[in-house]
């Protein structure tokens, strides 16, 4: 299929090394190793190739700008489709949200955030940056691979 088809998706880049690449793409698939970001949306710019291995995840924005008034909250009682999940990223950042492909041992997954006010629609998260995951499971949290009734 060709890619002037698809749909026009904002995402934000972040790099295990500590980059940022902002822009548009029409050829993200986690299934592929690489897709191509248009550098602040600019339709005339030239492709920049990203390898999915050199990411920490890929973030499907509202808007290139995002809104740097808005912080997120921890939302207890969220609700969405899926596991609830909390992702901590080997460099400290946390993500709370909900998935429903995680699996250990797999390259990534997706997550949906828990606040539907942030800038973030859903997030594809590389599993080499990710440093622990966490379910929730009504009150309590387990690990990701812990038995059921663990907690931490």
């Amino acid at each position: 299929m060709p890619t002037d088809t698809l749909p026009v998706l904002r995402v934000v880049a972040r790099f295990q090394d500590g980059r940022l690449l902002k822009g548009t793409t029409r050829d993200f698939s986690h299934n592929k190793a690489e897709f191509h970001i248009l550098a602040d949306g600019d339709l005339r710019a030239h492709p920049v190739k990203v390898r999915l291995v050199d990411l920490k995840a890929v973030f499907f924005v509202k808007s290139l700008e995002g809104d740097k008034n808005h912080n997120e909250a921890p939302l207890p009682d969220a609700r969405g489709q899926g596991r609830r999940i909390q992702v901590t990223f080997k460099d400290g950042e946390v993500l709370d949200g909900f998935t429903i492909g995680y699996q250990a041992g797999r390259p990534g997954f997706f997550l949906v955030p828990a606040d539907p006010q942030g800038n973030n629609l859903r997030v594809y998260v590389v599993s080499t940056s990710v440093a622990r995951v966490v379910f929730s499971i009504g009150s309590g949290r387990t690990p990701a691979g812990a038995p059921s009734g663990a907690s931490s």
